[in-house]
């Protein structure tokens, strides 16, 4: 029991780290992780709550998980749904909080932060083995699908999302919204927060969780 506990204890802290990783990231206004920056860059634009707008994207990428699994998806990947209403909520909860950042040093610290905590979010999601966010539950299914590596095809993943949301902005309203340095730092920085987790603390959680004994 203790350790049931302690598993959901990480995945919960996990959901609110990365929670707080994505919203700093916005904070910084330098660009956002790659795979929100379709919701956040509509939400710009139509003046749309970030944390509803971000909702659909997951409930659309879900559908779409959907459909590569084929006979493959299974009732529980459902709880996906309820996840993302959790997730989103805790955006709007973190972007009513936190102040918005104009100056250059306080972007700069908001970018590093963001993007450490979402790696370090991302990871103790997906070591507690619990139900992944729709993000992370497509990259999944279409690496089973293809067989291909499911870093590559993350980062194929991302640079469909960075581009889609390139032609957002430009049709839109002529100019790149909601992507940046901060896109690019983020596509390179978050896989490497998510290692130095997994260097340190990956093992203890799993031991910690029942998962490796």
């Amino acid at each position: 029991m203790k350790k049931k506990v302690a598993r959901g204890l990480f995945y919960l802290s996990g959901m609110l780290i990365l929670a707080l990783g994505i919203i700093l990231n916005t904070k910084s206004a330098f660009g956002v992780t790659p795979i929100i920056s379709i919701a956040y860059c509509l939400s710009l634009i139509h003046h749309w709550n970030f944390g509803n707008a971000s909702l659909v994207m997951y409930a659309v990428l879900a559908a779409v998980e959907f459909l590569i699994k084929g006979r493959s998806f299974r009732l529980y990947d459902l709880l996906q749904i309820p996840l993302s209403v959790v997730l989103t909520r805790f955006f709007n909860l973190f972007s009513a909080i936190l102040p918005d950042e104009h100056s250059l040093l306080p972007r700069i610290i908001c970018l590093i932060c963001g993007i450490a905590f979402t790696g370090i979010g991302a990871a103790m999601n997906v070591n507690a083995r619990l139900v992944p966010n729709p993000g992370d539950g497509i990259v999944q299914a279409i690496s089973d699908r293809t067989g291909k590596r499911m870093g590559n095809v993350k980062n194929v993943f991302d640079l469909a999302c960075v581009a889609l949301t390139c032609l957002i902005g430009f049709f839109s309203t002529r100019h790149l919204v909601g992507v940046g340095i901060g896109t690019i730092a983020a596509m390179i920085g978050v896989g490497r927060f998510i290692w130095i987790y997994n260097q340190l603390f990956r093992e203890k959680q799993l031991r910690a969780t029942g998962l490796l004994r």
